[in-house]
């Protein structure tokens, strides 16, 4: 089968692969019908993890159809379309008891990771029953990829953990894909302001589409004297969805007393948290990653017609032209990207 391989440093190859075979009880095959880049892929490819194995396979968003199942599988069957969590979960340890499968014994984040992930015609999912979920044919495949891992992330990460509630300001610093899932998912709650700021005017024009009742481009306006003037002090929530120093300490100056900072950026330097300043504002600083246990909630909403998160989808690639559709997504701003579907 054909996949995209991780072979070092700014490596990336198309190539043709062993297809995988089951190796557990509880695994099972997926043939993908479409699979998508995140920013974490990116950061594989820039070098970030350097303890990714040579040979790996890329990719932990995707749907597909099942092809095969371990004995041990009894929820899933030969045919049966899936929606693959990019979160692998056993179920059963300390931690999945607790719903925190982003740090199963046994799981996590290992799809194009720690193992061969599905940026490719075929994929293993270990622990098949807790890491796979059925796709009602009442939702659009292009939606349906979003439920991967981009929308509960900004739901978790962003909406949860920031804890908006009903008449909140909300400020989304950041206006990638999953930012702009932050703001999709937070109207769940009826802020009464969600204000998106980035340095790209055409993610505001976009993000003003999708719910923004404002935006701040921050390349051009003062955010702190501009949030100042929306709110008249600051807002109740300031969410990070960058991943940089400066991002999240202006989340930190956003915030009003009382009120939440959640992080949802992946940091690769230290930030220095101005503790000083913060410890009388009564604040609360969360941060995380995604463990995907809402996704039976989305597929509700997304049946519901409550958000549609196949409008996060910018560009559409075939998966043999998938060195194209990291380069556009290398340059996003650019070429005016979000989130890539990738057909295979």
């Amino acid at each position: 089968m054909k996949a995209l391989v991780y072979h070092g440093d700014h490596d990336i190859r198309y190539e043709e692969v062993e297809k995988p075979k089951l190796q557990h009880s509880k695994d099972a095959i997926i043939k993908i019908i479409k699979t998508t880049i995140c920013g974490t892929d990116l950061g594989i490819y820039k070098g970030k993890n350097l303890y990714m194995k040579e040979g790996t396979i890329l990719g932990h968003e995707g749907i597909g159809i099942v092809e095969e199942v371990g004995d041990g599988v009894s929820q899933f069957k030969k045919g049966d379309k899936v929606i693959i969590s990019c979160i692998t979960s056993c179920g059963s340890c300390a931690n999945c008891k607790k719903q925190l499968y982003a740090h199963c014994e046994d799981g996590g984040w290992i799809l194009g990771h720690l193992i061969n992930g599905v940026q490719a015609e075929y994929a293993r999912i270990p622990h098949a029953d807790n890491s796979l979920y059925k796709l009602p044919e009442t939702i659009d495949e292009n939606a349906a990829l979003m439920i991967s891992d981009a929308l509960p992330t900004g739901f978790e990460m962003g909406v949860l953990y920031g804890k908006i509630n009903p008449g909140d300001s909300v400020a989304i610093v950041g206006g990638g894909p999953v930012g702009m899932a932050t703001l999709l998912t937070a109207q769940f709650y009826s802020p009464s302001l969600l204000i998106l700021i980035d340095m790209d005017d055409n993610r505001l024009d976009f993000a003003q589409t999708i719910g923004a009742t404002h935006v701040i481009n921050s390349a051009k306006e003062n955010v702190i004297e501009r949030i100042k003037e929306i709110t008249g002090s600051g807002v109740d929530v300031a969410i990070e969805a960058v991943g940089i120093p400066s991002t999240f300490t202006l989340c930190t100056q956003l915030v009003n007393n009382g009120g939440n900072v959640a992080n949802i950026g992946v940091h690769g330097t230290p930030v220095t948290l101005e503790i000083e300043k913060l410890w009388i504002k009564n604040i609360n600083i969360s941060m995380g990653l995604v463990n995907t246990n809402t996704i039976p909630q989305l597929i509700k909403a997304i049946e519901a017609k409550k958000i549609d998160p196949k409008t996060l989808i910018t560009h559409h690639f075939k998966l043999d032209e998938i060195l194209k559709a990291y380069d556009i997504f290398l340059n996003a701003a650019n070429e005016k990207a979000l989130k890539i579907a990738i057909d295979v």
